[in-house]
């Protein structure tokens, strides 16, 4: 990575997009530089980068928050169990999780520790965060090209449609954007898992929006 190697660490987001606008790195230069990543603070209490995985290009793209305590450590976005959630809740509605590609918009995980306990309990990143962070995630989708994009959660919905998306408003139906030919916001899998007694009903209103995604793409 040449032209990444020479960005300063806090620069790199913004450096890897202009390059791949460029035409001059492509996706394992981007993900080596973004390894070094130093454009906000949360690195520092990160076990390391997230970056997004899976082929490249690819005909879906599904974009979350954050990586969380499990991919922290793992180093991959969606292995633990909102993860598990979503891989079982495509294979229903008819979407292959391997033929798909995976990211976050924040690519360190944001946590804070439970009192008196080990466990590292999930933070929402701020407005800072995800603005510094969001430069990766355009450079992902610049070298994927997905024909569906699927914005799992507010979080990424806001940060790349906007204010004007509501999750629970507009969630399956295709988004007036140019982000892909189709754009698609919908719950993020880790809130099926914070349902309660609603969990089902959750779990089967987001396997109706994958299952709508799918029929377009085999449209």
């Amino acid at each position: 990575m040449p032209d990444l190697e020479r960005a300063a660490p806090e620069d790199r987001p913004a450096a890897a997009l202009a390059a791949v606008a460029d035409h001059r790195v492509g996706f394992g230069s981007v993900r080596d530089a973004a390894s070094g990543c130093r454009a906000c603070d949360l690195w520092a209490r990160a076990t390391q980068t997230v970056f997004g995985s899976g082929p490249v290009p690819a005909r879906l793209m599904l974009v979350g928050e954050q990586p969380g305590d499990k991919e922290d450590v793992a180093g991959e976005p969606f292995v633990g169990p909102a993860g598990a959630m979503l891989a079982k809740a495509m294979e229903e509605a008819g979407l292959d999780r391997e033929r798909a590609f995976v990211t976050n918009v924040v690519k360190h995980f944001k946590w804070r520790p439970t009192p008196g306990g080990k466990r590292r309990l999930h933070e929402k990143p701020n407005k800072v965060e995800i603005g510094a962070c969001l430069p990766w995630v355009e450079t992902e989708l610049a070298l994927v090209k997905p024909e569906a994009l699927v914005l799992l959660g507010a979080t990424a919905a806001g940060a790349l449609v906007g204010p004007s998306v509501s999750v629970m408003r507009d969630r399956g139906k295709p988004l007036a954007v140019d982000l892909a030919p189709l754009v698609v916001a919908t719950v993020h899998p880790s809130s099926i898992l914070r349902a309660g007694s609603g969990r089902e009903a959750a779990y089967d209103a987001f396997v109706r929006d994958l299952r709508g995604i799918a029929k377009r793409l085999a449209a």
